[in-house]
């Protein structure tokens, strides 16, 4: 079960660092740049924890799912 919480903390890291990105203008505001670098790394720090139980596919089936639906979801609001 703690897999999938670092799965779901891995999701939402690259979520906001990928929103943060647009916030960014090509890296040359400090801030959300800082956003999106850690925003990368935690992302990336809690998916190698989730690879050490679930397998590539799986974690990375889940990964695709939700970002789409936040995708999708994103522009309704």
């Amino acid at each position: 079960m703690k897999t999938y919480l670092f799965l779901f903390l891995a999701i939402i890291s690259e979520i906001i660092a990928t929103t943060a990105l647009k916030a960014s203008a090509e890296f040359t505001r400090l801030w959300p740049s800082v956003i999106v670098i850690f925003g990368y790394a935690i992302a990336f720090y809690f998916l190698s924890l989730t690879l050490r139980k679930i397998d590539l596919g799986i974690a990375y089936a889940v990964w695709c799912g939700y970002n789409f639906g936040y995708g999708t979801g994103s522009h309704f609001l």
